[in-house]
């Protein structure tokens, strides 16, 4: 019997949320949740590399009717099986270290935080002098593990994170039939139960699953067979990987990224090892993108750059003259407290000839002035850039209610004498907390994209000419009319209506009146 993909992925996520709520509840008294999500994250991801290198292992000696376990007790063997695991999956772990060993020492009281650290240590040191060295460099830092808030003592520490390891213990890890974003799932799931402090507080940001799913599928669109793909604000690096998943050979194409802020940076290179991209086919790394682009990823063009940056955020436009990915633009740069346009030069730069872009953007981009209104020009009148506008609904995002759009740029326009104009604000539905996208609002809205034909109500196909009489104003309502009329009013009727109404209140009140007089009152 053939097992329904949802209905596995749903089981999977069900079976995420009940656990990650009992290890939340775990934590909680103890810390700020945007502190114990880095626990949980990382002790999932242990687990991860725990199975896989035991199961990459055993694979290999399964026809000597070996287990990984019974090979390492051969000393002759250790270094072919070291040497072995480090070329195929990047690291090794010892067996002392693994997953199930700790859950054997907890059973028995002999469990000690110091034996998670030995492991994450042993992790990393396996990797010194390789080519995974800079995906494992750091990876487990976020996790304190000598931190006072998990216990004054090593013992409460130890008895604190061996019950966090129990609850982990029966996780299924196995992403194959689903493709199953655990860790992203899992920080999307924390934040959206602790938003005000485990995303706001720490300046992080999250694409939800069904808007990362939209992009995904815009960029790929006309192009199954991608190279590359670059998020020059990756985050969990989810937006990255739904790219891969919309490719025909997820195994071919490489992986670019750049994350300010750490935590999410080594959330991101988990992601990309737990979903079984090999290290050399990723490259996150982690700075500020605006002030400090990577310098393994100068002067690279990608096949398709995808981005949700953060809205209107601070930079530094001062001293961007020899800068060329801010050049072009009539010297006008994003303002200091508005950041949009530099996150869109700097993906435009990125892009390569064939490539496309897609971005999510508060609506102010489509209509500010001043510098922003010349770059937007720029882009649309000069270099012919914009492909696409697209609006969506309101409330998607934690921590912002705001309506947000999505530009779609391409330097090589199939074309070129038109822009698209999507008004999908009205197709969503309504969540607790947040609104989400179903699959039917994003098959609108790519079906819309790709027909190219207006739309009553919901698209319209702008010429060049249009947008220019509309001073390069991108405001929506501007190309899309969705108003709506109201029925005219019958004066008769209502106030036929009103006479009913009035009638039957008196008679109402007359009969309250013959009830109060039979009670005397």
């Amino acid at each position: 019997m053939a097992v329904d993909k949802d209905e596995l992925l749903s089981k999977q996520q069900n079976e995420v949320d009940s656990k990650l709520w009992a290890m939340a509840n775990n934590l909680r008294g103890n810390m700020d949740a945007s502190e114990f999500k880095n626990y949980i994250l990382g002790l999932i991801f242990y687990k991860f590399l725990s199975d896989k290198i035991t199961k990459t292992i055993n694979d290999e000696l399964e026809d000597d009717g070996l287990t990984f376990e019974k090979a390492w007790k051969d000393v002759s063997m250790q270094d072919d099986i070291r040497e072995l695991a480090t070329n195929v999956i990047g690291y090794f772990l010892e067996p002392q270290y693994l997953f199930d060993s700790f859950v054997e020492k907890i059973n028995v009281n002999d469990f000690t935080v110091e034996d998670l650290k030995e492991g994450i240590k042993a992790i990393v040191n396996s990797t010194i002098g390789s080519e995974s060295q800079d995906d494992f460099a750091d990876l487990f830092d976020d996790m304190d593990l000598d931190d006072n808030k998990l216990g004054k003592g090593e013992a409460e520490r130890s008895k604190l994170i061996g019950k966090i390891i129990l609850q982990i213990k029966d996780l299924n890890l196995d992403i194959s039939e689903t493709n199953f974003d655990i860790l992203g799932h899992a920080y999307e799931y924390l934040i959206g139960k602790f938003a005000a402090s485990a995303g706001k507080k720490a300046g992080e940001f999250y694409t939800p699953a069904q808007v990362s799913e939209l992009l995904a599928r815009i960029v790929t669109l006309e192009n199954k067979n991608l190279k590359t793909a670059y998020d020059p604000t990756c985050g969990s690096g989810s937006l990255l990987l739904r790219v891969r998943n919309n490719v025909e050979n997820p195994t071919s194409i490489k992986l670019y990224g750049q994350e300010m802020v750490t935590t999410t940076y080594n959330l991101a290179r988990m992601n990309m090892l737990l979903h079984g991209v090999d290290y050399e086919k990723f490259s996150i790394a982690n700075n500020d993108t605006l002030n400090s682009p990577s310098e393994k990823h100068s002067g690279l063009k990608f096949d398709a750059v995808v981005a949700n940056p953060p809205y209107s955020a601070k930079w530094e436009p001062e001293g961007r003259e020899d800068d060329p990915r801010f050049n072009g633009y009539d010297g006008k740069y994003a303002p200091a407290s508005k950041a949009d346009y530099a996150f869109v030069q700097h993906m435009i730069y990125h892009l390569a000839d064939s490539g496309t872009l897609a971005v999510v953007l508060p609506h102010g981009v489509l209509f500010r002035g001043a510098a922003e209104e010349v770059i937007r020009t720029k882009i649309i009148k000069d270099y012919n850039l914009l492909d696409a506008v697209i609006g969506l609904p309101a409330n998607l995002f934690f921590g912002t209610s705001i309506p947000t759009c999505i530009l779609v740029m391409k330097k090589c326009r199939n074309n070129s004498d038109n822009v698209v104009f999507i008004d999908a604000s009205k197709y969503f539905e309504n969540g607790k907390n947040q609104n989400y996208l179903r699959e039917e609002d994003i098959q609108r809205i790519l079906d819309a994209y790709k027909e190219r034909k207006d739309i009553d109500k919901y698209m319209h196909v702008a010429s060049l000419d249009e947008i220019k009489e509309n001073e390069y104003n991108l405001n929506i309502p501007r190309y899309v009319d969705t108003f709506e009329e109201e029925e005219p009013i019958d004066i008769h009727a209502v106030m036929k209506e009103i006479k009913e109404l009035e009638s039957k209140r008196d008679e109402l009140d007359k009969e309250i009146e013959k009830y109060l007089k039979e009670l005397g009152l």
